[in-house]
């Protein structure tokens, strides 16, 4: 089993004649990944990789019954093609865009109140459950099937992550980046919850981002949740060992009001075990 994204899964492309589209749908496509659709308005081609492309969102929900949508536009085409995936009620949206104007995020944030709608970005590397399905531009090659869940708000600290607890002989269940854009989605809580529902999912791995309040939303709800499956939250406190830009909007807007620190000591006391590096991340694991 797996959460959100399995081989199962029939995945449309918004924007999928792009560049970038078409190198990372290529791979999706080979390593297994149910590319059913793409849109592009107003489009050219009838078919684009062997995959059939449509003018709507709705229209190739109609044709396919695709049930989710990968989005590769240019940010000032963002907002309207994620609300155009929302109105269509499409059960979950990855968004690799990067730079989405805070206006457009937070009109799109009041959209998801009224949906089921799960949104998983924008500025993210997407979802992965190995040997199955991605949506998105992870390394693949990099990842082993298991039953460890992972919720990272750091894509370059995920794929760090992933190779330590491969290393040290454990596998993922579905890795999900949930984002580094200071406004995102859907937050850790949402996705905790598919991980404890999930059979496969033995222990849930929440990498925490530098900036961002995220973490302290997360536990605040989290301490009053049933403690269903073991949550180690990785919290870096010393990020200058890992080779990390923190030149993020999150780091930038966020500094001095919110901490490391403090968001591990907010962590630990809703239940979670906090860790504050990676070898101790493989030992904890390892004594569950």
């Amino acid at each position: 089993m797996a959460v959100l994204v399995d081989k199962n899964t029939k995945i449309m492309v918004q924007g999928i004649t792009g560049t970038q589209a078409s190198f990372h749908i290529q791979r999706a496509i080979k390593y297994g990944t149910n590319i059913v659709a793409g849109v592009v308005p107003n489009k050219k081609e009838d078919t684009h990789l062997g995959v059939p492309v449509f003018n709507t969102v709705k229209e190739a929900k109609e044709k396919t019954k695709a049930t989710a949508s990968l989005i590769f536009v240019p940010a000032k085409s963002a907002k309207a093609a994620i609300l155009e995936a929302i109105d269509a009620k499409l059960d979950l949206i990855v968004v690799i865009t990067s730079g989405i104007p805070v206006s457009d995020m937070m009109e799109i944030r009041h959209e998801l109140t009224k949906t089921k709608t799960i949104l998983i970005g924008p500025n993210t590397p997407g979802i992965i459950t190995p040997d199955e399905s991605y949506m998105g531009i992870f390394p693949d090659n990099i990842h082993k099937s298991g039953n460890i869940g992972i919720i990272s708000r750091s894509s370059t600290l995920t794929y760090e992550v992933v190779l330590e607890l491969n290393k040290a002989g454990f596998g993922e269940s579905t890795v999900v980046g949930l984002g580094d854009d200071f406004i995102i989605g859907t937050g850790f809580i949402d996705i905790i919850k598919k991980f404890n529902a999930d059979k496969n999912t033995k222990a849930i791995v929440l990498v925490g981002g530098i900036g961002g309040n995220y973490e302290l939303e997360t536990a605040h709800v989290y301490a009053e949740m049933t403690k269903e499956k073991p949550v180690i939250a990785l919290m870096i406190e010393d990020p200058t060992s890992l080779s990390i830009n923190f030149g993020l909007a999150p780091d930038i807007l966020c500094r001095g009001i919110t901490t490391p620190q403090e968001k591990k000591k907010l962590l630990e006391s809703s239940g979670m075990i906090v860790v504050d590096n990676l070898s101790d991340l493989t030992k904890c694991l390892s004594q569950l």
